[in-house]
């Protein structure tokens, strides 16, 4: 089987069901496994894949996710005769059966149904544990100049909450909401997360946010990226590194 693929996290799981040797395009930001990503043909990136390059691997199947790929490359590439798997999860459960999706696409059912079970038993291990438990309310920060947050109809907010956690932008009408420094005080959230991805918050962003805030540093947290927004073989990790970012409080 030939197999392309165009989001990182994707990348990762095609690794973890064991057809990491049948890869062959990637993404520029597909760092996943370390190790071995780079003996893979890069095909550009999530936004701007090399369509034409793509169509002569003659993929058996390219997998994409909505949200990191545009609809309209997807549609190129079928336009060619290309089969394109699309997936778009917002929460465990759903990358749970998304995990399985992709397990039967690649004919590696079996080592797809283990990362599933593992998905929805600690999905399940954690909403239990916050089951009656005091609530912790949070602000995810994914930008910079300007300040950026999540809504509820995301990955990242979808793992938090499932810890026991209260999204204060839940209710934003967008996915991604601009917000301002005196809208972030007016929330009072508990705990702010300084997210590495896209932003690659450091330690000094919470030296401004206190200056900006009054809040003290207690407040913070720098938050990994990779575990709170990657959907695949590396969620069942997320989901236990959301519910210890909610239970330092």
């Amino acid at each position: 089987m030939r197999i392309v693929s165009l989001c990182p996290s994707l990348t990762e799981l095609v690794f973890a069901l064991g057809r990491g040797d049948e890869l062959v395009g990637i993404t520029d930001y597909c760092v996943h496994p370390a190790e071995r990503v780079g003996a893979v043909e890069k095909v550009g990136g999530t936004k701007t894949p090399k369509v034409a390059r793509i169509v002569d691997l003659a993929p058996d199947v390219v997998l994409l996710n909505e949200e990191e790929n545009r609809i309209e490359d997807a549609q190129a590439l079928e336009a060619h005769g290309v089969r394109c798997l699309n997936t778009f999860p917002k929460d465990a459960l759903e990358t749970a059966a998304m995990v399985r999706t992709i397990g039967a696409a690649l004919q590696r059912n079996e080592a797809a149904e283990q990362i599933a079970l593992d998905i929805e038993a600690r999905a399940k291990r954690v909403a239990d544990a916050a089951r009656g438990r005091r609530e912790v309310s949070w602000a995810y920060l994914i930008w910079r100049k300007p300040w950026m947050s999540v809504n509820r109809d995301t990955f990242a907010s979808a793992l938090l909450s499932l810890a026991g956690g209260r999204n204060v932008f839940g209710d934003a009408p967008t996915r991604y909401p601009e917000i301002r420094i005196d809208e972030l005080v007016a929330a009072d959230p508990q705990l702010v997360l300084l997210c590495t991805e896209p932003f690659p918050f450091e330690a000094r962003h919470i030296d401004e946010l206190c200056a900006l805030t009054g809040w003290p540093r207690t407040r913070f947290r720098i938050a990994d990226g990779e575990y709170l927004s990657w959907h695949g073989s590396r969620t069942p990790a997320g989901i236990d590194y959301a519910a210890a970012l909610i239970d330092s409080l």
